[in-house]
């Protein structure tokens, strides 16, 4: 890879993990190669816009717990039967840091790459070329694009699980979901149909809305800002938090940190996952913008 440019440098992170740390006129990032996972993005004068948590783990072979990780070959637990990670393997292996620029705009794009190997293929069968494309700037841009590079179709699920920073889950609002049918998995597993007033946190929630496209917006009036969570080539999207008695019982989220975060999350899970056939491939984006205008 040629010389990291201007505001980029490449440094020993939490755990002795790499991470690249990027400051920009416009917003300062962390990118560690562990799980291709960014931890940190914060517009210039606002507060940070991704949480993370103060227990995670930063250990070889172990999910970081905040910011976005990268879900994939499977979401949740695997579910052709075989053993596997929670949410697969991509989020616990290092990615190869392909290549940062600066573009003409002002914004620092990093480009990371996971091939399949033999250590992926004795976890799943597949063969891939997963590139994941940071764009950092105002926004938060980001997008993985899968190739299947083997002679069989490739099903796989997706997710951008990203953990919003709040101040106060309890008082945020979200719209976008109204009329949509999600899967809960909290008390009974059942299907519903969101409501049209907007969603509200008000116990442990755990919702994958299915077959929807749309952007959401969390109002934040405790910190007037909203969250825009605008998507592509994604078509379910996954409502996240612990609450008091899973939150306890995660060893690497703190007891007290879950009304600081909410996740809204770009996935393609479930009815919606994603068949690849042999030498295509499948793009699946987020832009997540802060607007501190208004809440």
């Amino acid at each position: 890879m040629q010389k990291l440019p201007d505001g980029v440098r490449m440094e020993e992170g939490q755990g002795g993990l790499k991470r690249l740390v990027i400051r920009t006129t416009q917003a300062d990032a962390e990118i560690y190669l562990h799980g291709a996972h960014v931890t940190r993005f914060q517009p210039k004068g606002q507060k940070p816009v991704l949480f993370m948590s103060g227990k995670s783990w930063f250990e070889p072979g172990k999910p970081l717990r905040g910011g976005v990780p990268i879900c994939f070959p499977w979401f949740g637990a695997r579910q052709d039967g075989q053993p596997g990670s929670p949410h697969g393997f991509a989020r616990l292996v290092e990615w190869e840091l392909v290549s940062a620029e600066q573009t003409s705009d002002g914004v620092l794009e990093i480009r990371l790459r996971l091939v399949s190997s033999e250590a992926t293929r004795a976890l799943w069968p597949g063969e891939f070329v997963a590139d994941y494309r940071v764009r950092v700037g105002a926004t938060l841009g980001l997008e993985l694009q899968v190739r299947n590079t083997g002679s069989q179709p490739l099903r796989i699920e997706e997710a951008l699980h990203t953990y919003l920073a709040v101040s106060d889950a309890r008082e945020v609002s979200i719209e976008g979901l109204a009329g949509v049918s999600y899967f809960t998995v909290v008390g009974t597993p059942r299907t519903e149909i969101e409501a049209a007033a907007p969603i509200r946190i008000t116990a442990e929630t755990d919702r994958v809305y299915l077959n929807t496209q749309a952007t959401c917006v969390a109002h934040d009036p405790g910190w007037q800002r909203k969250l825009v969570v605008k998507k592509t080539g994604s078509n379910a999207t996954v409502v996240w938090n612990p609450w008091i008695v899973k939150a306890k019982a995660m060893p690497d989220f703190g007891d007290d940190e879950w009304p600081f975060m909410l996740c809204i999350e770009t996935c393609n899970v479930r009815e919606n996952a994603v068949t690849i056939a042999p030498g295509q491939s499948h793009a699946m984006g987020v832009i997540i913008h802060a607007d501190k205008s208004g809440a």
